[in-house]
């Protein structure tokens, strides 16, 4: 177990180091300089004296080597000092703490309505017996995965700010002015939640274990949450867990339709300035969230279904099946006994 976790926390070391490395090899690729883009097209234009911009550039580094600037910034960063913005002049932590609440809300609010409204589309598709209406909801998630956000985000900010007025179009007002943006952002993910937990429940529901628990006089809403749910759960998990890191990203794209404060718009701005400690203090700060979330899920897979268990040869979640027993490489033995689900034990 621990020999697993040691190993994924320098995987997530490795993660960062790459995120970081790239954000800032990307950026320097850039024509230009921070100090030359917020001087504008021309110095002279601009009142500026160009032996001044020599002055900022110096300051900030832009007159020295790539490999010189690259490993003066990666040590600043291993210690948490990831410099101070260009833009601003102020340190990029504080300007992180500052949108972080903002966009935490909406990350956090979009994720909970996705997982909402997926779960329940995926529970009732798979459990009526209405044929048009299973067809009608297992279309739901095609439409809601094809349909761009940010045309959502219009269409919600037409009908229910401008036409209903029921909710702000723009800005940063509560809770009222959470809901929208939080709507737009929760299609993707409970769209991709809702496919794959129907399509898990279904294979559940076929599973021996499960027929041999109607057979025991067990009611359909039992064998389906009880015994079916339990399982089918697993990859659903999985691809919550990646669209962590993907919400994060949209929220970028929202925060701007929306003209609200947080981590998108100003990592949208930094990167129009070329604001690279900014950008890179974002890019970590988003790889860090989607590491600390999948490990955490890697961790809760045990506790929702005892066949799967971490093996000693530190490769992570293993399945013991029944006749089988899967090994890691390294020839460690699995820590839980092979076990199927007792669906007439708990009846």
């Amino acid at each position: 177990m621990w020999r697993y976790v040691l190993r994924r926390l320098v995987q997530a070391v490795v993660v960062l180091w790459a995120a970081y490395t790239v954000t800032f090899l990307v950026l320097d690729l850039l024509p230009g300089d921070p100090v030359s883009t917020l001087a504008g097209a021309g110095a002279d234009s601009q009142g500026i004296d160009p032996a001044q911009i020599a002055r900022l550039k110096h300051q900030y580094g832009f007159d020295q080597p790539v490999l010189v600037r690259y490993f003066h910034y990666l040590t600043k960063a291993l210690r948490g000092d990831f410099g101070v913005s260009v833009s601003t002049n102020r340190p990029v932590s504080s300007v992180m703490l500052d949108a972080l609440p903002p966009t935490l809300a909406l990350t956090g609010l979009g994720l909970a309505i996705g997982i909402a409204f997926g779960g329940a589309i995926a529970l009732l598709a798979t459990y009526t017996n209405q044929r048009w209406l299973r067809q009608a909801l297992l279309s739901l998630p095609s439409l809601g995965v094809s349909v761009p956000g940010f045309w959502v985000g219009l269409m919600l900010v037409q009908l229910f700010s401008f036409r209903i007025r029921l909710f702000p179009a723009f800005g940063n007002d509560g809770l009222r002015g959470l809901i929208l943006p939080a709507v737009t952002l929760a299609v993707l993910p409970g769209a991709m939640i809702a496919q794959i937990l129907a399509k898990s429940l279904l294979t559940a529901l076929a599973e021996p274990y499960a027929q041999t628990a109607q057979a025991k006089g067990a009611g359909r809403a039992r064998v389906h949450l009880r015994h079916a749910l339990r399982n089918a759960v697993l990859p659903a998990l999985t691809i919550t867990g990646v669209l962590t890191g993907q919400l994060m990203a949209n929220a970028v794209v929202i925060e701007t339709v929306f003209s609200r404060n947080g981590l998108g718009r100003i990592t949208a701005a930094a990167v129009t300035a070329q604001d690279i400690p900014v950008v890179q203090g974002v890019v970590v700060f988003g790889a860090f969230v989607f590491i600390t979330v999948n490990l955490v899920i890697d961790l809760v897979y045990p506790l929702l279904d005892p066949r799967i268990a971490v093996g000693s040869g530190g490769r992570g979640p293993s399945r013991r099946r029944s006749g089988t027993v899967d090994t890691p490489a390294g020839g460690g033995a699995l820590t839980t006994p092979a076990v199927e689900p007792a669906a007439g034990s708990a009846l």
